[in-house]
Parts: C-alpha cells; sequence; structure tokens
C-alpha cells in the first residue's frame, strides 16, 4: 500500500503529465513563447482557489518553454522561482532578480536593488541579453502586505529593454481586483489566467490516471466517485481529494491489520465515508472530539437512548443507567451521580442537551439539542464502536 500512498501524494508528479489543466497550460506557454520570439518583457497572473493546478501548472510549462527554445535554436530563458512566504522583507524580491542578473548590488553605490534594475532596463547598453522567466508564488503574501513592492515589481516588465518575462500565482480570484486597477493605470495591466475549481469529472480523472502506475485495482469504482463529488462540491481542490484518498487507504490497512483476512481486497464507499467524514464534517462534530471522554460517554448514551425509542426526551436518572453501560462496556469506570449531573449541566451550558427543572435531580427532563448524526459521525470516526 506504500506505493498505493505515494501515488497519491500531492508532492508526487504524475508520470502521466497534468491532466485536465490543458487549455490554461496552453495559454500561459503561448504567451512566454511570444515574449521569448519578440525579445520583449511581459506580464502575466495566474489566480485561483488552493489546489486548483497553479504551480504544477506554471513548472511544466517552463520546462515547456525550454525544450521549445532548444529546437528552434533559440537563446534558453534563464528561470527564477519565488516563493513569497519565504521572503524576509518584501523588498528582497528585487534582490534575487538582481542576482539572477549576475549583476553585484555593491557596484551601483548607494542604489536598491529595485533602482539598479530600473535603471538597467532604461538603456540598451545596460540590459541584459538573455530574457529571464521569472515566477513569483503565493502573490497573495505582496497583495495583503505590500502593495508598493507589487506595483514596482509589474513596473518592471514596462521599462523599455526590460528582459522580464513576469509570471504571478495568488489563490484568491478576487485579490485580483484589488490591485489590477492600479496597475491598469500606470499601463503595465498582466493578462489574467483564472484556474477554475475542478470537477467531479476531472477530480475523478485525475486520481485514475494516478492509479495507472499501478498494475491492480485499488479503490471500488463507486469509493471515487464519492470523493469526487464530495470535493468537487465543496472545494473544487485537488490536493484535498488526494488527501482523502490517501486517508482511506490508511483506514483500509487498519482494517486488515484487525482483521484475520489478510488477503487482497480494495478501499470501499465506507472507507471513503469514514475518510470524507473526517476532513467535511460539521464543527459540531470537531467540538465533541475535543470534549473531555466522560462528557462524550454522556452524549452517546443519550443518543443511545433516542436512536432506540420514539421519546425526544428522557430523565437525569434513566441517561446516568445508559450512561453506566457505557462504562461497563468499555471498561472505563463510571463516575458518581454528582459528578454526572454536574457534567450534564456542563453540556447544557454548551448547548449539547437541555436541562429541565425538578425538586429531585435524577427526575430532571433531558433534551439533546444537537442532532444524533453529528453524535454518530463523530464516534464514527473515533471508531469506538459506541453507537
Amino acid at each position: 500500500m506504500q506505493a498505493v500512498k505515494e501515488a497519491l501524494h500531492v508532492a508526487t508528479t504524475p508520470s502521466c503529465g497534468l491532466v485536465c489543466r490543458d487549455d490554461e497550460q496552453r495559454r500561459v506557454f503561448e504567451f512566454c513563447k511570444a515574449c521569448v520570439q519578440q525579445e520583449r518583457a511581459g506580464s502575466l497572473y495566474v489566480c485561483g482557489c488552493p489546489g486548483t493546478g497553479k504551480t504544477l501548472s506554471i513548472s511544466k510549462v517552463k520546462q515547456s518553454v525550454s525544450r521549445w527554445a532548444d529546437e528552434m535554436g533559440m537563446e534558453t530563458p534563464d528561470d527564477l522561482s519565488i516563493n513569497c512566504t519565504n521572503l524576509g522583507n518584501t523588498s528582497d524580491i528585487f534582490g534575487k532578480i538582481l542576482e539572477k542578473f549576475q549583476v553585484r548590488k555593491k557596484a551601483s553605490g548607494k542604489l536598491s536593488p529595485l533602482q539598479q534594475l530600473q535603471r538597467m532596463f532604461s538603456h540598451k547598453e545596460s540590459a541584459p541579453r538573455r530574457m529571464l522567466l521569472v515566477v513569483v508564488d503565493e502573490m497573495d503574501y505582496l497583495i495583503t502586505r505590500d502593495r508598493a513592492v507589487l506595483h514596482d515589481l509589474f513596473m518592471l516588465t514596462t521599462h523599455q529593454f526590460s528582459r522580464c518575462i513576469l509570471i504571478g500565482i495568488a489563490n484568491a480570484i478576487d485579490l485580483a481586483d484589488r490591485f489590477l486597477p492600479k496597475l491598469e493605470s500606470l499601463n503595465c495591466k498582466p493578462l489574467v489566467i483564472t484556474f477554475r475549481a475542478y470537477s467531479k469529472d476531472q477530480i475523478s480523472n485525475i486520481i485514475n490516471h494516478r492509479l495507472k502506475v499501478l498494475e491492480y485495482d485499488v479503490f471500488e469504482p463507486m469509493a471515487i466517485e464519492f470523493c469526487a463529488r464530495k470535493v468537487a462540491a465543496a472545494t473544487g481542490d485537488m490536493r484535498k481529494a488526494l488527501g482523502v484518498c490517501r486517508s482511506a487507504v490508511e483506514i483500509f490497512e487498519s482494517g486488515l491489520q484487525d482483521s484475520s483476512d489478510k488477503g487482497a481486497g480494495v478501499v470501499t464507499f465506507d472507507h471513503m465515508d469514514i475518510a470524507l467524514s473526517k476532513v467535511f464534517r460539521p464543527a459540531v462534530v470537531n467540538n465533541i472530539l475535543c470534549l473531555p471522554q466522560h462528557q462524550q460517554m454522556v452524549l452517546c448514551a443519550l443518543a443511545n437512548t433516542f436512536q432506540h425509542s420514539r421519546k425526544k426526551a428522557t430523565t437525569l436518572g434513566e441517561l446516568n443507567k445508559s450512561y453506566i453501560e457505557i462504562c461497563r462496556s468499555t471498561q472505563v469506570p463510571a463516575v458518581g451521580m454528582l459528578e454526572f449531573s454536574n457534567m450534564c449541566m456542563i453540556l447544557s451550558d454548551q448547548g449539547y442537551l437541555k436541562l429541565g427543572q425538578s425538586k429531585e435531580d435524577k427526575l430532571r427532563r433531558v433534551m439533546l439539542q444537537i442532532d444524533i448524526s453529528d453524535i454518530t459521525f463523530a464516534f464514527k470516526v473515533r471508531k469506538d464502536g459506541l453507537l
């Protein structure tokens, strides 16, 4: 199963290449190709939600541009990749570009790296001969932290003798609206290419392509379709879909270890259901899982009580009996009635249940304030078998 998990790892580059992004890659390639052919600078802004293949697509395009330039007998452009989250100061980005042009910062006296680049690109004599493809990832960081640096960066492509082909990558689509008007007023508006969230069919296609390297079936087709539908409806994030599939494989492995049957099998719909529930569970499920053990057992006892009857309420005394039964079955020592009553009041204050009034504590009415399905989900994730 290790080979399966490796094939589904986000860091693994599929041997089949990146599928479902042909059009976006073609547009980026044509942009870079035109810049290299005409020996002119240019800027491109790539945006889209996380997990939509932006960074991997640009990496593939860089390789394609180099191959194309070699085949055409043209000088291959240098390339530089910068992740903005790794910058100590946002303005450090200009120093990195300057270094790539093999220009020592000290050579121009007190000029900053930005000023040196601006002067270099303003005169034909000082302009570098070779084009430089600069890929700036996580550009959201510049947009939110230092928009002046962002504007100066794109402005570098407008100088008469600039040799920069700039590609900026950001996650949020709406961020383009925040800075593009300013760039347009500066006459340096970049070409914008949006990577849309993956559809159900695309997610399913990508997973199956990754699994083609294996010589055996790993998932039930229905399990992959279930994952694709769920992720596409929520975020369309391919990284999340791959993570869910890996989690389903681990759940399957865990089942094999607990079973006497060590024979071959596949990841089923049920395995995928559990894996998806961990990722897309409601906030209340997370809250239940964070409760102390005995408070979780009280909720479990309450869910058991209402699952097996049509009643909407019970008494504190009856709930205590159900709680004690669960403690016995799990070999966990039960707390006394006073502490049990205090736990129920805490759960009531947190909105999990509602406690009525009565002179005798054991006769107080108890009603569930959350869905039984959320409690069931929580214990399904924990795999306690309490419900």
